[in-house]
């Protein structure tokens, strides 16, 4: 297994805005992992919850409107943002439409960068992750026993982008066996 360096050893994390899959929620393992890592190196945390509010239909472009909240109320600080599975596919596309310059790099897990015709959010057919041109740093940490997002729409979507590291690991969609792996090489 290959544990990408840091992409560089400058410190650019000084904000983590961690964006959860459908249908979970900021009290994700996966989220609540980060945050305790990010407690203890002094690093802000933010995990908008996609699920909120809920007398709204969820759609795409509220999800990358909270990410862009999320990412403006970082203040000045670098952010580095963390999308797990639609978090991905929604970390994507708030990077794209970063205005604040504050990005600093991407680190996605088991992104959902093809929603197809997904038929939950009314807008999907508006964003096309495969057609967008991102050059930050980009860490994608990928099970190889995925069968929701299949490793293959991954390696796709990274072909051809220089600026995309995928860690391929023994693990399915949760990536629970590889938490630790994960955050430690983060971190």
């Amino acid at each position: 297994m290959h544990v990408p360096p840091r992409v560089q050893e400058q410190d650019l994390t000084g904000h983590v805005v961690y964006l959860h899959g459908f249908p979970s929620s900021p009290k994700s393992t996966k989220a609540q992992r980060f945050a305790v890592e990010c407690a203890a190196r002094g690093i802000a945390f933010s995990c908008p919850d996609f699920n909120q509010p809920l007398s709204e239909t969820p759609t795409i472009a509220r999800m990358i409107g909270q990410a862009r909240a999320a990412i403006e109320a970082a203040g000045e600080r670098p952010v580095m943002l963390v999308g797990s599975s639609l978090g991905g596919f929604v970390a994507v596309h708030a990077a794209a439409a970063d205005t604040t310059g504050r990005v600093a790099e991407l680190v996605l897990l088991a992104p959902a960068f093809d929603l197809g015709d997904d038929r939950v959010f009314e807008d999907v057919a508006r964003y096309d992750a495969f057609a967008l041109t991102l050059t930050l740093p980009i860490r994608i940490f990928q099970g190889t026993a995925d069968d929701t997002v299949l490793p293959a729409s991954v390696s796709s979507w990274a072909e051809g982008r220089p600026n995309v590291d995928i860690t391929w690991l023994d693990d399915n969609h949760q990536l629970a066996a590889s938490v630790e792996t994960i955050v430690q090489a983060v971190f």
